[in-house]
């Protein structure tokens, strides 16, 4: 009989891998055909499970379009700790670079294809404004961690503020892209990186 931990743990993994199929058959969906024209049986013939097990797992289809959006929050991140990896010591690329691939994968992204097209999609466009709090809160708390445990080595206070300010901007371009001849990724570096070169300055003088 397998002790209760690892039970758990088999079960943490198989609910995992199930929302990633999920959303990956979402994913394909979305490339096909827009947002509007989905539905949670859709989802769930594609993913080859029931709608109940979808609605057990999302709660509705809001939840399930919630959860995707969540992806696009760990891709910011994601983008946005690799660069700070890749750029040691130069806050300014890093930022530069990590609000870069997040807004060229952004924009390719079939969820944010859709919420650009056509009509306006409220539904969609609450996730990432009124209703952005779990967005906001989850990508927060991940990269405030990239910024405490990186070459930055900001204390969790001064983390938040960036990560924080850095998220809710970045998230706000979404729904309004950067205008022609605009260089947003640019334009982000110089506003937030003195913050950051701050925290590093003090460290030294320190």
């Amino acid at each position: 009989m397998p002790r209760n931990g690892t039970r758990n743990s088999y079960q943490e993994a198989a609910r995992e891998l199930l929302r990633t199929s999920v959303l990956d058959a979402m994913r394909e969906l979305l490339i096909e055909r827009d947002w509007s024209k989905i539905t949670l049986g859709d989802i769930a013939a594609r993913t080859g499970v029931s709608r109940q097990t979808l609605y057990n797992e999302f709660g509705s289809r809001n939840g399930l379009s919630q959860a995707y959006a969540l992806r696009l929050a760990d891709d910011l991140v994601d983008h946005v700790d690799a660069a700070i990896t890749g750029n040691v010591g130069d806050v300014r690329a890093a930022f530069r670079e990590g609000v870069a691939n997040f807004f060229v994968d952004a924009a390719a992204d079939p969820l944010v294809r859709s919420l650009l097209a056509g009509e306006v999609k409220l539904d969609l466009l609450r996730l990432i404004t009124l209703d952005a709090g779990p967005l906001l809160d989850h990508a927060t708390e991940r990269l405030s961690s990239a910024f405490q445990h990186s070459w930055v080595a900001a204390t969790p206070a001064e983390s938040t503020v960036i990560a924080h300010a850095l998220v809710r901007i970045a998230l706000s371009y979404i729904p309004t892209p950067p205008g022609p001849g605009r260089d947003a990724p640019e334009e982000l570096s110089i506003l937030l990186s003195p913050y950051v070169e701050a925290i590093l300055a003090a460290r030294v003088r320190n």
